[in-house]
């Protein structure tokens, strides 16, 4: 084919062309030329590693970083409340003036995960309380086995092994205020997280006068306890009472005859 008639046909293809097609390449080509921008900044550069792609290239990836630098990073951008900040951290504890113990808290769970938990969950609600927290104590195992029988007769060897095993946190408030300290045992009970046990042991002080206030409330004690004593033992002016040998000759336990009733007569 000479070359007039390829110009013909390319003249003809020229009416057909899509213009999307001819931007596509110009586009392509531009990218092709132009150099790679890295928007990783200085200390990720030194971080970076290469990541495969399918196409077999290589592509630079940063490394994760740890919780505070991210939630940094965070803060600077968005400025999350401090409140959402601190469930990524440790929980903040106020420190004890005195010492003196009010409240030993007990958490036991078959499972670890639950309770350390709500074992962390405590400690953060006792500081949003103002009350001075310390734990939580790991506590030893109670580990319980238990072996059954498969089956009877004959085949008694045949036996199976079961174990148990309860984990235990301890947590102590110091130097707390009793309502405080009823306040976060309720709000405890109130959330109580699945598969945890509490048990609580709770101290009150009271000042070195605690008998004078008793001796001075014991007179309304007395009279709320009036109506429920006055039922015990007998009345001074008793009403409608009869002697026995009436009662004996009252019809009621005449006709009421038993067995021996005969034998008793003669």
């Amino acid at each position: 084919m000479s070359t007039s008639s390829l110009r013909s046909l390319l003249g003809v293809g020229k009416r057909l062309k899509v213009p999307g097609i001819s931007r596509t390449l110009e586009t392509s080509a531009k990218i092709e030329s132009a150099p790679v921008k890295s928007q990783l900044s200085e200390g990720e550069k030194s971080t970076a590693q290469p990541n495969t792609t399918p196409n077999g290239s290589q592509e630079p990836t940063a490394d994760v970083k740890e919780w505070p630098t991210r939630l940094d990073d965070i803060g600077e951008k968005f400025r999350l409340p401090r409140s959402v900040q601190a469930i990524y951290l440790r929980p903040l504890r106020r420190k004890a003036e005195y010492g003196l113990p009010v409240c030993d808290l007990q958490l036991r769970s078959y499972s670890v995960r639950n309770v350390e938990f709500f074992a962390d969950f405590a400690i953060r609600a006792a500081y949003y309380l103002k009350l001075p927290v310390s734990g939580p104590v790991p506590l030893p195992r109670i580990v319980e086995r238990w072996t059954v029988p498969r089956s009877n007769f004959v085949h008694k060897k045949s036996q199976e092994n079961f174990e148990r095993i309860t984990l235990r946190r301890l947590i102590q408030i110091k130097d707390g205020h009793p309502k405080a300290v009823q306040a976060w045992l309720a709000f405890l009970r109130k959330h109580a997280f699945y598969g945890v046990g509490m048990k609580a042991n709770v101290w009150e002080y009271d000042t070195l006068d605690v008998a004078k206030s008793m001796d001075e409330s014991l007179p309304e004690v007395e009279k709320s306890l009036e109506p429920y004593l006055a039922n015990f033992g007998q009345r001074k002016d008793p009403q409608g009472s009869t002697p026995v040998s009436e009662l004996l000759s009252n019809e009621r336990f005449s006709q009421n005859r038993g067995p021996l009733t005969d034998t008793r007569k003669g």
